[in-house]
């Protein structure tokens, strides 16, 4: 990428906007009604994620929902990593007093090899340090390595609030059961530790919205009070219901049978190109909200890739205008300040 690019997007960084793309009336939790934008792990593009820098970051650079992946510890409580294998996400392995945690478990059906923060209490993670997870791609963040120790979801919780007075605006916490079948075949069950911290908190609709790729998890928790949302893969389909398919999950009657339990979908983007999904989750009463935006060219579509690295960053603010015209009622992105500033034409 040519240094020309980087200084205007990071200077682009420091900007606001006014919303003024028009979206289903209420759409979101925005008052102009406009897309919500969701800093995926915090402002992930920028900042190792899920550290308190990072959701901070997204915070002032304008996001309105920050996301927290949750995993339990040993002792059964709420951390946030992006799974529960960090060696990617942390310094353990290079910490010789837990090389011996090291192994390999199958989870939804994978095997998997490495460290896993069930097998570690929340005061032995709190002794790790997060590192950036994807080095290759975004050398710059390797400068924050070391630095930042392992968040719980009640941390997460305050901070939302912490920022949200700072800056006069009501933050939500997006938070995903990660694995819920998973962990409660292992006796870490993540529902009823979600439920406790949203209702220690008084989390209303403003603040809270529940999201996971399993249905059973998401109906684990109707009646809390908070919207829920279904995440839908590209492939495949949700590891608690063999036999159903995302594809099926996203025809208008496998709509019309999430609306029944959730408020949101939250499908991949690739899914809404070409598609009647906008138009038709918006049939069935369902927001939709689609992932991951990232600036990278390798995660834009060939149209809009700049230069020639995978690396180098393409023009981010053209995707995020074409769904914003599609009628996207959310965005979830590495990069909520380029999700904001695209907002504003």
């Amino acid at each position: 990428m040519q240094l020309g690019r980087r200084s205007l997007l990071l200077a682009a960084a420091a900007g606001t906007a006014t919303v003024t793309t028009a979206t289903p009336a209420g759409a979101g939790f925005r008052k102009d009604g406009g897309p919500v934008v969701i800093g995926h792990r915090g402002a992930a593009g920028w900042r190792p994620e899920h550290t308190a820098p990072s959701y901070t970051y997204a915070v002032q650079t304008g996001a309105d929902w920050i996301e927290p992946d949750l995993v339990p510890t040993k002792d059964h409580v709420l951390v946030v990593r992006h799974e529960n294998e960090i060696s990617q996400t942390t310094d353990v392995a290079r910490r010789p007093e837990f090389a011996d945690r090291r192994t390999t478990k199958t989870v939804d059906g994978r095997a998997v090899t490495g460290w896993f923060t069930e097998d570690f209490t929340l005061a032995e993670l709190k002794t790790l340090r997060a590192v950036e997870r994807l080095p290759a791609v975004r050398d710059r963040n390797t400068v924050f390595d070391g630095r930042e120790e392992i968040m719980t979801f009640q941390e997460v919780v305050d901070l939302a609030r912490r920022l949200s007075r700072e800056h006069g605006r009501t933050i939500a916490v997006f938070p995903e059961t990660k694995h819920p079948t998973y962990f409660r075949s292992i006796g870490l069950p993540l529902e009823p530790k979600l439920t406790a911290v949203i209702r220690r908190n008084r989390l209303g609709r403003r603040e809270c919205v529940v999201q996971s790729f399993e249905p059973t998890s998401l109906r684990r928790m109707t009646g809390l009070g908070v919207p829920l949302w279904q995440a839908l893969g590209t492939t495949g389909g949700p590891y608690d219901l063999p036999g159903r398919t995302y594809t099926q999950m996203m025809t208008p009657t496998g709509l019309a049978e999430i609306a029944a339990y959730a408020d949101w979908i939250g499908p991949d983007k690739a899914s809404l190109v070409g598609t009647s999904l906008v138009a038709d989750a918006h049939a069935a009463g369902l927001r939709i909200g689609p992932y991951t935006f990232r600036a990278e060219n390798q995660f834009l579509p060939a149209r809009f890739r700049h230069g020639s690295g995978p690396n180098d960053f393409g023009d981010a603010f053209a995707e995020y205008a074409l769904y914003y015209r599609m009628g996207v009622d959310a965005v979830v992105t590495d990069f909520p300040d380029l999700a904001v500033i695209a907002r504003r034409s």
